[in-house]
């Protein structure tokens, strides 16, 4: 062990790197820090590695870290530079995943990312990368012509786990009524370095050796699974222990019979245990290529007479499992009791009394570790009988030990041991450029290889991610039968009450897709029946296709823009679909499509538009049947923070797309009044023409038309109306703020080059200095002026600013331009904090004639408020009309082929009664005029 140490003092020699280490001048490579796990303390490279790289020339950022073991000084006095911003450089490395916000497009990375295996975890990270085009390097595929990894922990994981295993025992051992010198082993982590743990394993050797371990227990064994760097490093432990090295064959006899001043160990290779199924024989070569036709015969003829398993072999789903459940049964069946045995010194259960998999591979070789242990919580009890996990050392079972981040435990030894395997690299991943095509890198095959993701795609060898990643998906999708399965895209605002609603029936499974994975998977937590995947509907067309053939239902919560497309592979796949948008152009075209396809495609089922359909309908229809006519319609919703909550100078937070809210401001909008067709044009003029909206006094509302109202005179059936109009809902005062971001020049979604990330952050000033047309270095009162001047010289757009915080230096969050940068800082600004709650207000104003020839209004209104502790209005208002109306697809009541809007009786009277049972309450009044 002691020579194993004194290596990872000396640089390790490569040709390779003395062939790539000409001047690196212009080079910038950084050294991020490590945020994911707490315990995470290594770092990819050793102040020695550093102090080679910038004395050729090399720039080097190290991004500061307190938890890092080897303190940034020493970086520092290495020639590195400590800062947080690593935008500058090119190359950036680490030993894990980031998470997926602080990934800098158009950068090469270097790290462990656990894709390989298409780890659902680090789906939503990989997705990320694609679309930032990120080149990813990933240490795990770095290999020589061999196949075996040349840049790896691997070493330092079996000696961290065989510490930490040897604590377990001792803990184990004393739970079970017995004192062990292990007990003076402690969790590698508490070791200020390898040679204190080194130490303690000798003290225990040494009172192992003295005759110390109590007789009842008998003879302690254990067995190394693999040859590799894993089970060398835990091999180097024991060997502080007194052990004797003995064959698979012999462990039975010298667990029954051994010394007991010694501890017993065995190398287990695949000749050992590996058999042919068909007749006994090991075939090496055939293994190689078939390793599906072998079984293993480890739980009959090593593992009943193993005190301790250390796994360290890397398992693929061809090969055979060590372990299976029915194995853990059988092995933990108490043996013959004997009259040896008294309280005092108490027979041990079973021989098999702990597991330490340094492979951490859940459901693996070891088929019953379902999930890794932690460094915080390194142990845990499995019950084979029972097939559960418990929290602690004592009770039935097999103790295991499945920690996946092993050598953080050492993190200097760990960081010193990397940083020689992957330094010789680096000079050829420095002029790594991203934007370059993968094939014009001089990249060595041991790179290259390595490369998962290069100009926005995988890279050919990584290709079967995505295929392994949807069998895995389909396999989870169908593993209960005769479920009604819906798709769900998105998973956003208005989701939680879709999935909650149609999971109520426990025959109803419900796929949530999105390509926040994160959000997918917290639904998925809190509604059974409920899976989550990972899609990017617009760019991955093969995994969508693949997905909606697999489900009976797609409802589309993606912006309206994406429906043509969600709805041509549901019509190739013959699927229904729903969706809560407005029946776009390009939708209306698919209609001939979905009839011949003979499916149902219900659109426009949110709130506005939707229930304001059915509230409509339900009204107009009666009206009919009452020998009225319909001279006047007006409709006006808004989703508005409640009014305790709107305590800023817009009068407003974001319950929905904040983009599309603002966005909206500048639309153009159709409408008539007393037979006249009124037209406001695009561009801003929406905002000048807001009026106040008395109906509901107490709440201080104005309200401006919203896109072309005059097309729904005919499917309401309403041709003889004189005035139809269709609004939006504020608070008053946000026009009048509005208007000072329109006037400025913020509504704007042309690029804007300043902005983008690659550009050096720019200051609120400095932007409204170019939109106006000024210096930035004017003073800042000229600069006030200026900006006055703009806004027409309005009070309360000024102090708007002001709030806002954009007559100042503060930096403008960076965007492809300047409408999604202000979308950005508002945003953060506005929107909900915790215990805060937002409102729906929908008003409708029907003018009826009655043959007699009255005038009835009928004043129908909705006000739902949000509840803190669950869904939103908004998300309420949305998500449960859409949830009834994919119900009433699903069951057959809305049976009606091609595009379909909810203006029927037979739509409109079951969902708003059964909006009426979930809280949605509908207020109707009239007013009558001779």
């Amino acid at each position: 062990m002691f020579r194993l140490l004194s290596r990872h003092g000396k640089k390790t020699p490569s040709c390779l790197s003395g062939q790539r280490r000409h001047e690196h001048h212009k080079a910038v490579m950084a050294i991020r820090r490590e945020d994911i796990n707490p315990w995470e303390r290594r770092a990819p490279l050793a102040p020695r590695h550093v102090k080679e790289l910038t004395h050729a020339g090399v720039k080097v950022l190290v991004q500061p870290s307190n938890r890092r073991a080897i303190h940034e000084k020493y970086y520092m006095k290495a020639g590195a530079i400590i800062q947080e911003d690593i935008s500058e450089a090119s190359l950036i490395i680490g030993v894990k995943r980031m998470p997926e916000e602080k990934v800098i497009p158009g950068k090469t990375y270097a790290f462990f990312s656990h894709t390989i295996k298409a780890q659902e975890a680090n789906m939503g990270l990989l997705e990320d990368l694609l679309k930032k085009e990120v080149r990813l390097i990933d240490y795990e595929k770095m290999v020589d012509a061999n196949g075996y990894r040349i840049v790896a922990f691997g070493q330092w994981a079996g000696v961290a786990g065989m510490i930490n295993i040897l604590h377990g025992l001792g803990l184990r051992f004393l739970a079970l009524g017995h004192h062990t010198p292990f007990m003076h082993i402690g969790m590698a982590h508490n070791y200020r370095n390898v040679s204190q743990a080194i130490q303690a394993v000798r003290d225990c050797g040494y009172e192992i050796s003295m005759g110390l371990m109590p007789k009842s227990i008998g003879p302690v064994t254990f067995c190394f699974t693999g040859t590799g760097n894993v089970s060398k490093g835990a091999q180097d432990i024991i060997n502080e222990l007194p052990v004797e090295y003995v064959e698979p064959h012999e462990l039975k006899d010298v667990s029954e019979s051994g010394d007991m001043t010694k501890v017993y160990a065995t190398v287990l290779s695949r000749h050992h245990h590996l058999i042919r199924k068909s007749d006994g024989i090991y075939d090496p070569m055939e293994y190689e290529n078939h390793p599906e036709l072998y079984t293993s015969h480890f739980r009959t003829s090593v593992a009943p007479y193993t005190t301790c398993l250390i796994n360290g072999i890397y398992w693929d789903p061809q090969t055979p499992r060590l372990l299976r459940r029915l194995d853990a049964q059988k092995l933990i069946r108490p043996p013959k009791t004997s009259s040896a045995f008294h309280e005092g010194s108490p027979q041990l259960p079973h021989k098999l009394l702990a597991i330490c998999d340094i492979s951490a591979d859940t459901g693996g070789s070891i088929e019953f570790m379902n999930e890794c242990t932690t460094i915080d919580k390194p142990f845990c009890m499995y019950d084979a009988d029972q097939h559960i996990d418990h929290d602690s050392v004592e009770g039935n079972g097999i103790l295991m030990c499945s920690i996946d981040n092993l050598p953080a435990q050492l993190p200097i030894e760990a960081t010193e041991y990397f940083g020689d395997r992957l330094f010789p690299y680096i000079w050829e991943m420095l002029p790594s450029d991203s934007t370059r095509p993968l094939e014009e890198e001089d990249f060595s095959p041991q790179v290259r290889d390595a490369v998962i993701t290069s100009n926005g795609v995988l890279t050919p060898k990584f290709e079967y991610i995505e295929k392994l990643r949807e069998r895995r998906e389909k396999a989870q999708i169908l593993k209960k039968s005769g479920m009604k399965r819906v798709l769900l895209l998105g998973s956003g605002y208005v989701s939680g009450p879709v999935v909650e609603y149609l999971t109520r029936d426990e025959r109803t499974q419900v796929t949530v897709a999105s390509v926040l994975l994160r959000q997918a998977e917290e639904l998925a937590a809190k509604y059974p029946n409920t899976i989550p995947v990972m899609l990017d509907a617009t760019s991955q067309e093969g995994h969508l296709d693949s997905l909606i053939k697999d489900h009976d239902l797609v409802i589309s919560l993606l912006p309206y823009s994406y429906h043509p497309l969600i709805a041509k592979q549901c019509i190739k796949r013959k699927v229904n679909m729903v969706t809560a948008s407005y029946l776009s152009p390009a939708m209306k075209e698919l209609q001939s499509s979905a009839e011949e396809a003979g499916i149902t495609i219900v659109n426009e089922i949110g709130l506005d538009p939707g229930i304001d359909h059915m509230l409509a309908m339900e009204c107009i229809d009666q009206a009919k049947a009452d020998g009225c006519t319909v001279e006047s319609y007006s409709s006006f919703c808004g989703g508005l923070p409640a009014p305790e909550c709107s305590d800023n100078p817009l009068r407003y937070k974001f319950s929905w797309s904040p983009y599309s809210v603002l966005l909206n401001t500048v639309s153009p909008a159709i409408f008539l009044k007393d037979n006249q067709v009124l037209s406001i044009p695009a561009g801003g003029s929406l905002m000048d023409s807001t009026a106040q909206m008395d109906f509901l006094p107490g709440f201080n509302l104005e309200g401006f038309p919203n896109r072309d109202s005059t097309k729904y005179a005919e499917p309401y059936g309403i041709q003889t109306a004189h005035t139809l109009i269709r609004g939006t809902l504020r608070f008053k005062g946000f026009s009048q703020a509005m208007s000072g971001f329109l006037k400025l020049g913020l509504i704007n979604s042309e690029p804007c080059p300043i902005l983008q990330r690659a550009s050096s952050p720019v200051s609120w000033k400095e932007l409204l200095c170019q939109q106006m047309g000024l210096s930035s270095s004017i003073s800042q009162d000229a600069f006030e002026e200026a900006v006055y001047q703009h806004i027409e010289k309005d009070d309360f757009r000024m102090d708007s600013l002001r709030w806002f915080g954009m007559l100042s230096d503060d930096s403008v969050p960076h965007a492809d331009n300047i409408l999604t940068a202000l979308t950005k800082h508002l945003e953060a600004k506005l929107s909900f904090d915790k215990g805060e709650r937002d409102m729906i207000i929908m008003r409708n104003d029907v003018g009826l004639r009655h043959p007699t020839g009255e005038l009835e209004t009928k004043h129908i209104s909705l006000v739902v408020y949000g509840d803190p502790s669950g869904f939103s209005a908004m998300a309420k208002t949305v998500g449960y009309p859409t949830a009834i109306a994919a119900r009433m697809v699903l069951d057959g009541e809305i049976s009606t082929k091609g595009l379909v809007v909810p203006m029927t009786k037979e739509i409109y009277g079951p969902a708003l009664a059964r909006l009426k049972e979930e809280g949605l309450n509908f207020l109707s009044k009239s007013t009558l005029q001779e």
